[in-house]
């Protein structure tokens, strides 16, 4: 099964993977130094989820997801969560016109392409509660009418890791509508002197690289994007690894996990597999896909023990061990014969012995 390519005008060029490549090198062009936060976040683009960066302030977070909304050319807007924050405040309420002599509803600004919720866990709880409709439904229920949010849609919230007062954590049913969560550093020496040039002169800026129908088409490319099916079996390894650990050879992290994985967490993997796939140029997903975003995609969706947090074992070690332990499956492109052989081959996966 090939990927097929979304209609694109004259002059353009007609590949998927290389109109994103011209994204990425257009937000690159703005951010330095955060190739990978880049890259998670045009792959939960591409795959229709949602992503939480956690950072220090001041790593271009913010900057990432304006730069990103101006190279696929849609809206964006930037929520500050604070304590007294309401979800009228976010998602719209009923306003009364006196000159109609009515009440109106009026949308709130979560109404855009691209969404940042900018340190989501100063938020209250009914905020929060208000999101998990937004980015589980993609939609808003005002006075008993729903509205629609546009299409394409996305959440990028961000939280301070080194802050706790004036803080609510968030909830694991909230946590694990995100398909990723992204960790961001702050730059490395040779980053940073990139980061003071550029912007001792005036600021680069990013230009439109990708129309909003075009990206519609590539989310709609990247869900035909092949999987084998022993390839769907390592991800779902990858997952029940998390919440049994003893049956798949790992009895030292059960008393480590207290929750493990959602089945969220093997649909996730699977769609996050396909879009990165589609954005390294190839139309089938390959072990590496699955295991580079394995720890952003179920990481966040572990709770754990006391144990695990007095010993101050992270979830993103246990799913490294995970890693580690479950086998891989061998991949390799099957030959193709005849006189015209297709631009990409199909893929030929076979189990490896464990």
């Amino acid at each position: 099964m090939h990927v097929q390519n979304p209609p694109v005008p004259p002059g353009r060029p007609a590949a998927p993977g290389a109109l994103l490549e011209q994204a990425l090198m257009q937000a690159k062009r703005v951010v330095v130094g955060q190739d990978r936060m880049l890259e998670r976040m045009l792959v939960a683009l591409l795959a229709r989820g949602h992503c939480l960066l956690e950072g220090v302030p001041g790593v271009a977070k913010s900057l990432a997801v304006e730069t990103l909304a101006r190279t696929v050319g849609g809206s964006w807007v930037r929520l500050q969560f604070t304590p007294d924050l309401l979800p009228s405040d976010i998602v719209g309420t009923r306003v009364y016109r006196p000159s109609h002599e009515r009440f109106e509803v009026e949308l709130g600004p979560v109404f855009a392409n691209l969404v940042l919720a900018d340190e989501i866990n100063r938020a209250p709880a009914k905020v929060q509660s208000a999101l998990l409709e937004v980015m589980a439904e993609r939609q808003v229920s005002i006075a008993g009418t729903t509205h629609r949010l546009p299409d394409p849609f996305l959440v990028l919230a961000t939280q301070n890791p080194v802050e706790s007062e004036g803080v609510y954590p968030l909830p694991e049913a909230q946590r694990d509508r995100f398909l990723m969560k992204v960790v961001v550093p702050h730059p490395t020496f040779s980053d940073e002197m990139e980061i003071v040039r550029r912007m001792a002169g005036t600021p680069p800026r990013a230009e439109q690289a990708i129309s909003l129908d075009e990206l519609v088409a590539l989310q709609d490319a990247a869900e035909q994007v092949f999987l084998h099916h022993a390839l769907a079996e390592y991800a779902v390894a990858l997952v029940m690894a998390t919440r049994e650990p003893a049956q798949w050879r790992l009895p030292e992290l059960a008393p480590l996990i207290a929750v493990g994985a959602s089945p969220r967490g093997s649909l996730g993997l699977v769609r996050a597999a396909r879009a990165l796939a589609l954005l390294r140029g190839r139309g089938y997903v390959v072990p590496a896909d699955i295991a580079d975003l394995a720890v952003e995609v179920l990481a966040h969706r572990i709770v754990l023990s006391y144990e695990a947090l007095a010993d101050g074992v992270s979830a993103a070690d246990l799913v490294e061990r995970v890693l580690a332990t479950i086998p891989r499956p061998n991949v390799a492109p099957s030959q193709q014969t005849g006189p015209n052989p297709g631009p990409e081959p199909d893929a030929e996966v076979r189990r490896s012995v464990a």
